[in-house]
């Protein structure tokens, strides 16, 4: 079966499978935003539709005044006798911790804490035994390595010492340990070259959990850093999960990203899930994608049944109710300050800005595409509402109408690192309540729009590559978020916001059209 990458669009970066009842489940790391840790499901391992999160409470998980990129990073799922286990870091504050459920419909424990350092966290089952790895650095040499001991699946406690199994194939920033037990082997996957351009995934195999551990002699084994021509704009492949099927089939899914052009490498939309097929050697060795690489379009041994793939990922106040697992917010959730009405969302905007490091009035989508047209109405009587790209508090687009003394004014803000300005205003006219804004992309830029009277005008446009990882830096990728904000004079106010149209234009690649 001939699939189209990337398998999940937009900002899920880290992928971790499982397989449980029949099902497949995902998570991804979800770093500044809440609710944390996105979970997903299949049934096919190709079309997957989001059931929830695994980190739901303030309980579980302290969000409160992290910068950009800090917060969850990259999870690993397992389930082992009925219970699903997720295992995550929360880097800001250096601690690895688990939750657990036996519904993956319902909420997940409290979390348990981990006494092992490092990122990455994984976990393997086998029997009575459990184990879990990190990446680190050996304190004999100072190299990175892969780091593993025992603990109390019920406490989290040590039950042997960390020592280090495995110091990958020789690329930089080890991370992403994942051990499992496949015929007489056990195979140790790992990340290395950095979740960027050089981002590779390799694999070693020994005898025990603990080793001795033989790196594949043909890695990496799955990597796009000198992939060129069209699919060269597929890139950063890594950080990788084995999946075997039912049928004894088996895949890695991985991240990625898509970069605005061939020739230009920048990636703004986040990265991405992708799946690749793995073949295996009669030594026991495997080989995984189109001759270690992954592509837009890939022939993948499913089997019979599997329904066509679906892309779509359009985005209204009808498709996406109160309750829908899409939304998200910046850092915190406080529910007082959000209302769903039959029209839309109503925003009690507070002093707190986009700007600042902390929790705004903010209502979140991951952009999937890039060829899009938002259109939406906005009212009320905020001193700012609007929306805004947002990749970082020193990094986001902001369309907006600013309320004061009387007056009315459509502003284009544009927040570039240490840059801000407001690039545009138009003055709207008296009695003009409600205004509909308008944002159409593109891989290379954004262009604002605006109705002011009878009229739409152009407020101006900006590129895609201010908001991108390699400008920026950080882990995440541009979310469209409707925000409000008000001034000490105004707290109490609130932002209206209706018919909400946000659609994909384009294909999964510039001018693919697809």
């Amino acid at each position: 079966m001939k699939i189209e990458n990337p398998i999940i669009r937009g900002f899920y970066p880290d992928p971790s499978v499982c397989r449980a009842n029949g099902r497949y489940y995902m998570v991804c790391s979800s770093f500044e935003y809440f609710p944390g840790v996105p979970l997903f499901e299949s049934e096919d391992l190709v079309n997957w539709h989001q059931i929830g999160h695994c980190l739901t409470r303030k309980s579980q998980v302290d969000l409160h005044q992290i910068v950009s990129s800090g917060g969850v990073f990259a999870p690993t799922i397992r389930y082992h006798k009925g219970r699903f286990y997720m295992v995550t870091t929360n880097d800001t504050y250096h601690k690895n911790f688990y939750v657990y459920t036996d519904d993956i419909y319902g909420e997940w424990s409290e979390p348990v804490f981990v006494d092992q350092g490092g990122i990455d966290p994984s976990l393997y089952f086998e029997g009575d035994k459990v184990y879990f790895m990190s990446n680190g650095s050996d304190p004999a040499d100072g190299r990175g390595c892969i780091f593993q001991c025992e603990i109390d699946a019920e406490t989290g406690e040590r039950l042997t010492e960390s020592r280090p199994v495995w110091k990958g194939n020789g690329g930089r920033y080890l991370e992403s340990p994942h051990l499992y037990r496949i015929g007489d082997w056990y195979y140790l996957t790992a990340a290395e070259g950095g979740t960027e351009y050089g981002h590779m995934i390799t694999y070693a195999r020994g005898k025990t959990p603990y080793g001795p551990f033989e790196s594949y002699p043909g890695n990496p084994v799955l990597t796009n850093r000198n992939l060129g021509g069209h699919e060269s704009r597929i890139q950063g492949i890594g950080h990788g999960d084995l999946i075997q099927d039912e049928e004894g089939r088996t895949f890695f899914v991985c991240l990625g990203f898509r970069q605005i052009g061939q020739w230009q490498p920048y990636h703004h939309l986040g990265r991405e899930v992708f799946l690749a097929p793995v073949v295996w050697e009669e030594d026991g060795w495997f080989r995984a994608g189109e001759y270690g690489t992954v592509r837009q379009e890939m022939e993948i041994p499913l089997g019979e049944g599997i329904r066509q793939q679906e892309h779509n990922y359009d985005v209204s106040f009808e498709s996406m109710k109160e309750n829908d697992v899409r939304w998200c917010y910046l850092r915190e959730y406080h529910p007082e300050n959000y209302r769903f009405t039959r029209e839309g969302v109503c925003l009690q905007g507070t002093r707190t800005t986009l700007n600042d490091v902390d929790a705004p009035a903010f209502l979140g989508v991951r952009q999937s595409e890039f060829d899009t047209v938002l259109k939406i109405k906005v009212g009320g009587d905020a001193s700012e509402a609007g929306v805004s790209f947002y990749l970082s508090e020193q990094h986001h687009y902001d369309l907006a109408i600013l309320q004061e003394k009387g007056k009315r004014e459509l502003i284009l803000r544009l927040h570039i690192g240490d840059a801000e300005a407001v690039a545009a205003r138009a003055e709207l006219p008296e009695g003009q309540e409600e205004t509909f804004l308008k944002v159409v992309s593109d891989a290379e830029k954004y262009e604002f729009y605006g109705w002011c009277g009878d009229r739409e005008i152009c407020l101006g446009s900006a590129g895609t590559k201010y908001l991108s990882s390699e400008v920026a830096g950080g882990f995440t990728g541009t979310v469209m978020g409707m925000y409000a904000v008000n001034t000490e004079e105004n707290l109490g106010h609130w932002a209206e916001f209706k018919e909400l149209s946000w659609k994909q234009t384009g294909g999964a690649f510039p001018g693919s059209g697809e």
